[in-house]
């Protein structure tokens, strides 16, 4: 989902019962801090494994991990999805999109506003958001990888996580899916290019009015599902998706701050960003 602007900006009892208690100490431990240094990982030749089990998490039993992630920044919405983060000391990752870094005097100040926040990560959402024109786009894997490097480069996103535009796709050293087949040979040649793709598990999806669709009930519900019936792609590890650009509106960011603080309630959850996903940060085979 794309939305240019220019200007101004706008295990099965997890969640049966809200436990009210103060989950600051929590929140703080969860949070990574943002790197100093950034760095390139050596790859070989490709190698396709899939997997939904992850035998080295460092997750209490009792707990959950949650990735919140916002895609297309800078974007309408951005600064209204940092108030509310910091509101509830919450961390996430921001996947930016490299040309919405430069369209606008307001979207180059909301980008170093991303950049600097102790509580965003960034990662690498290409360069031209496709264009729009997905389909023509996949079919051309060489430029594919060179929109996603031209982001690399321009943003300085040398961690290589990276998130294609239209496609919920995943290449991580245990863990291989695609949404839409046709775009295979492309996600294949952005993880022999290096690239770490993380997809989702969840999304949050907008009205025909590009706000948040239904409510955080209804999304608590759904995030619960996921966790009950092992619907994530590796156990315990839920990634939730939705768009800076549907947080313009009162009733959205009431809604996406409702979210996350009852969901902070249950004491059920840890928040992390993404370059925490268990085995991210292995060497791709």
């Amino acid at each position: 989902m794309e939305n240019i602007w220019r200007g101004k900006s706008g295990n099965k009892t997890l969640l049966g019962m809200f436990v009210l208690v103060s989950t600051t100490s929590l929140l703080l431990n969860s949070c990574k801090e943002k790197k100093d240094e950034h760095f390139e990982k050596a790859i070989s030749e490709e190698q396709s494994v899939s997997t939904t089990e992850n035998t080295d998490d460092d997750t209490p039993s009792d707990k959950r991990v949650i990735y919140l992630t916002f895609d297309d920044g800078p974007n309408r919405g951005t600064e209204n999805l940092l108030k509310i983060l910091h509101k509830r000391n919450v961390c996430a990752t921001a996947f930016v999109v490299g040309k919405h870094a430069y369209m606008s005097k307001k979207q180059k100040e909301d980008m170093e506003l991303l950049r600097k926040d102790s509580l965003i990560e960034l990662a690498n959402h290409s360069f031209s958001h496709a264009h729009s024109k997905y389909a023509k786009f996949y079919n051309n894997p060489k430029l594919v990888v060179k929109d996603f490097d031209a982001a690399k480069d321009s943003l300085k996103l040398y961690d290589k996580i990276a998130r294609t535009p239209g496609r919920n796709i995943w290449r991580l050293n245990n863990l291989t899916f695609t949404d839409i087949k046709a775009s295979t040979t492309a996600a294949n040649s952005l993880k022999k290019a290096g690239y770490k793709i993380v997809g989702w598990d969840l999304e949050w999806r907008p009205t025909s009015k590009m706000t948040l669709k239904g409510n955080h009930e209804a999304m608590i519900k759904k995030i619960d599902s996921v966790f009950l019936n092992d619907k994530e792609k590796t156990s315990r590890h839920l990634v939730f998706l939705t768009h800076d650009q549907y947080l313009t509106d009162t009733d959205s960011i009431n809604e996406l701050d409702m979210f996350i603080e009852k969901l902070q309630k249950t004491n059920k959850f840890v928040f992390r960003t993404i370059s925490k996903y268990p085995k991210i940060n292995e060497t791709l085979n």
